[in-house]
């Protein structure tokens, strides 16, 4: 990814740098190694046509972190799940230079869209000249046996030449024209050659993203006895999304989106669940607009709610796709917004709870959630929000200026991903003539908060924001009072009082605010998430374990037997139905094998505190679907200990690795993912050091063969592994993608398997963009991970025979080499403990208010 940040007009300039300090990382294939003229101006084109494309996302994209927020939500999930793009004939004649360029921005930055063309302007310009009028019933086009020989060539035609433009920019490329559609005739009297859809083989488009080749599809189908026939683009493209369930379908069209037929404007955002009943009133939105809505609206309310639709220019496809601003028509569900002016209007105070634990004065422990509850009780105020609260904005009256104050702005990744916050500050402004808010210089959204305000004002690493103001006495008391509180909130990176400050208003505006930089120096910190050392609650919780076979069920299970407050009602294993659980001394517990409808009942009677998923990859669903749906008071917790949920995107889902991610978050989430176990590890080991890191570590991780599970297989075959080490999935493992996606940065993880049997190590090389003692390393290390007791930080390289049967991880070695460019840390974990089934229990103790080490054995933990 592209380590550049905008922050002026001069944008060529900024992207010429970019592309000298990216270098060879970015631009240099595989071929470069290759000495052959040819191969040379393979590489030639290859570095030429990267470059355009790169110029060509600095030239459209608003800031840095719009660029990495968005990479790191559409890799968030499977390369096939990223997008579908529906091509319209008439492009592909008149744009193919710009689409190519599109798509092989996206091919370069490693995400794979699904791409489905039509052909419908070629096949009548054919027909035409050959004196043939086409014939249309319902919008739909008769294709007897000629039109359709005219159409199969068409498609060959438009698809051989949109690949060939795309490999002569170095983009890997599959046409992919039958085999991917089946279909009944639609109405072979009526319609003759022209079909129903009546399912999509998958196969072909999977093994050409796996094969690094973006898929380009056309929207012929076959019927089972191999007629072919002619199907709909728009149509086709739609059933390709409910099977793959992407994040976005997007459609390029000549006009870039959806035009309001009364302002002749195009409609940037439309929210289904809030409009669609209000646009159904709207004179212009009728004939092809509104079927076109309907079916769209059709396709989304099957699809997850983070999926969207998106109908853009070719041209503004990068910063549809990678700006919070958008450019086409954007249509989601979205939810209904809300107000609310008491306390008592929230209905779900749990949703609020979570909402205000964003805020990092309360996520740290500053205030608490009752404490600023309790000042709201007697303000005048009024909340903004979405039905999730995904968004969630609360507006002051301030007696002192006489302007409202906007207090809070509590933003979800999802809610700052779907443009949530938009919505929200526009309602606010309808309400609000005038307003003042506080922001600090660091927050990442900052560029945001300047576009919605008319002047700004900074002090101490905070900036005031207002828009609104008439006069320049009510702009002079804007700042007067919020000097004098600023001055009693310093930060302690810009708690400087000689520190300059500056005064900007819209002329001005740009100077001050994305201009400014602030270096945060190699400090003593302590650890901002310390651990829930005391828990408030005793009172016993019933769990129920799913899928108790494996080595970490069975950890599991001797560890709730120790728990002060845990009790195992139930124990669901397929194999072991029937037989008495061995281990577990607190009460006789036989194997079940409880299926959906069990799990609906023991649901809805609130049978269940603690639901645990002990399960493979990718089976997890079906019992989490009967969970929410089977009623009951809503109140159990859901753990998965798979890696189901682990790229979660909707925000229901919050990923429990207590030592790094919010344990207030943890604490108040129904529903956990527990992370991996040489994710566990990695994470730990480099999170210190992302800041500093100067490219992407290098993480060589070796695991007990108890980690390939109680399937027989290679990888736990004890003679096999004798004198042995097996090497595997060396390139885009799970806990690659895992590991990167929750760090913010790029990590190569190559995975081993040897002869031990628990215990995981890693060697872990991290490069550095200053230069960094060995003693400063482990310094940051230790201040870091002050507090927590399953953490050690040492000076030695840690070994993996120490840390099996442990409850921790050990991080230590801070090897740097001579010229302070690179650190080599190594760190243990026990894979079937602090790996998985101590996590679990961590995570278990969060949800349920217990103290968070409940459970844990004293003798087995590590103390640094």
């Amino acid at each position: 990814m592209l380590k550049t940040t905008i922050r002026t007009s001069t944008r060529n300039l900024l992207a010429k740098q970019a592309i000298k300090s990216a270098g060879s990382k970015l631009f240099t294939p595989a071929i470069v190694s290759s000495n052959s003229i040819s191969d040379c101006k393979k590489f030639e084109v290859r570095y030429y046509s990267t470059r355009s494309t790169v110029i060509q996302l600095l030239n459209n994209i608003g800031s840095k972190r719009e660029v990495e927020q968005y990479l790191k939500y559409f890799t968030s999930v499977s390369q096939q799940q990223f997008a579908v793009i529906k091509v319209g004939g008439a492009i592909i004649t008149q744009q193919l230079p710009e689409l190519a360029s599109c798509l092989a921005f996206l091919y370069h930055v490693g995400l794979y869209p699904i791409v489905l063309h039509g052909t419908g302007p070629q096949i009548n310009e054919i027909l035409e000249n050959e004196g043939v009028e086409p014939q249309y019933i319902d919008g739909i086009r008769i294709t007897d046996d000629k039109t359709m020989s005219v159409v199969r060539k068409c498609f060959l035609e438009q698809n051989l030449k949109l690949v060939t433009a795309l490999e002569k920019m170095g983009v890997h490329a599959r046409p992919i024209t039958a085999g991917v559609f089946q279909a009944d005739y639609l109405d072979k009297d009526k319609y003759q050659l022209v079909g129903d859809i009546t399912g999509v083989n998958k196969a072909p488009i999977e093994a050409s993203i796996q094969a690094g080749a973006l898929p380009i599809l056309t929207s012929l189908a076959e019927t089972p006895s191999g007629q072919i026939l002619n199907v709909n683009a728009d149509v086709a493209a739609g059933e390709i999304a409910r099977v793959f369930e992407p994040l976005k379908i997007v459609y390029l069209n000549e006009k870039g989106g959806i035009i309001n037929g009364n302002t002749g404007e195009k409609v940037s955002v439309i929210n289904l669940d809030e409009e669609y009943e209000d646009l159904l009133k709207q004179s212009w939105f009728k004939y092809g607009t509104k079927l076109k809505i309907k079916e769209i609206r059709e396709l989304l309310m099957h699809l997850p709610r983070s999926s969207s639709v998106a109908i853009i220019d070719v041209n503004d496809l990068q910063k549809e796709l990678f700006t919070d601003s958008g450019a086409g028509t954007l249509i989601r569900r979205g939810y209904k917004l809300l107000t609310r002016n008491s306390l008592e209007d929230f209905k779900q105070p749990d949703l609020l709870r979570a909402a205000l634990n964003r805020d990092p004065e309360i996520s740290s422990g500053s205030t608490s959630v009752a404490s600023y509850l309790r000042g709201l009780e007697t303000a005048k105020f009024k909340a903004y929000g979405d039905e999730p609260l995904e968004v969630l904005a609360i507006v002051k009256e301030d007696n002192v200026t006489g302007v409202a104050k906007l207090d809070k702005f509590l933003a979800s990744k999802a809610g700052w991903l779907n443009n949530v916050t938009d919505n929200i500050f526009t309602s606010i402004k309808k309400d609000y003539p005038a307003l003042q808010w506080v922001v600090k210089e660091d927050d990442p959204n900052t560029a945001w908060f300047f576009g919605k305000a008319d002047g700004s004002f900074s002090k101490n690493g905070e900036i005031l924001f207002w828009y609104g103001t008439k006069s320049v006495e009510e702009v002079s008391k804007l700042v007067e009072n919020f000097s004098k509180e600023s001055f009693g909130r310093q930060s302690g990176v810009f708690g400087n009082s000689n520190q300059s400050r500056s005064f900007s208003t819209l002329r001005s505006r740009q100077s001050l605010g994305l201009g400014l930089q602030f270096k945060r120096g190699l400090s003593s910190t302590a650890n901002p998430n310390p651990p829930f050392k005391r828990g408030s609650n005793t009172k016993k919780a019933k769990v129920a374990l799913i899928g108790a076979r494996g080595f970490t069920g069975q950890n599991l299970i001797s560890m709730i037997d120790q728990h002060p407050y845990l009790e195992l009602t139930h124990v669901s294993s397929r194999e072991l139905k029937g037989q008495k659980l061995k281990g577990y001394n607190k009460a006789d517990i036989i194997y079940s094998n409880l299926q959906v409808e069990d799990i609906k009942k023991l649901e809805a009677n609130d049978a269940v505190d603690v639901w645990v998923m002990a399960l493979p990859n990718g089976v997890c669903k079906p019992f989490v679907d009967a969970i929410e749906q089977a009623g009951g008071s809503g109140n159990s917790k859901i753990i998965d200990l798979s890696a189901d949920y682990r790229f979660d995107t909707t925000g229901e889902w919050v990923y429990g690795l207590p030592e790094l991610n919010d344990r207030a978050k943890i604490a108040n989430a129904r529903k956990i993912s527990n992370p991996g176990c040489y994710a566990t590890a990695a994470q730990i080991a480099i999170q210190p050091l992302v800041p500093y890191a100067s490219g992407r570590p290098s993480v060589f991780g070796v695991s007990g063969y108890s980690g390939a599970g109680t399937k027989p297989s290679p990888k736990n075959d004890v003679n096999f592994l004798n004198n042995n080490l097996i090497p595997y999935s060396l390139t885009d493992h799970i806990h690659e993608r895992e590991i990167s996606s929750q760090l913010g940065l790029d990590v190569a993880f190559m995975p081993h398997v040897a002869q031990w049997f628990q215990g995981i190590t890693h060697t872990i090389s991290i490069p550095l963009k200053e230069k960094l003692t060995a003693r400063d390393i482990r310094t940051l290390y230790q201040d870091r991970y002050q507090g927590e007791q399953l953490i050690t930080i040492s000076g030695e390289a840690p070994l993996v025979k120490d840390i099996s049967g442990k409850h921790g991880v050990v991080v230590g070695a801070f090897a740097v080499n001579a010229k302070q460019d690179r650190v080599v840390v190594v760190a243990t974990i026990d894979n079937l403990l602090k790996g998985a089934s101590t996590q679990c229990l961590q995570n278990i103790n969060l949800a349920m208010k217990y103290d968070e080490y409940a459970g844990i054995p004293d003798d087995l933990v590590i103390r640094g």
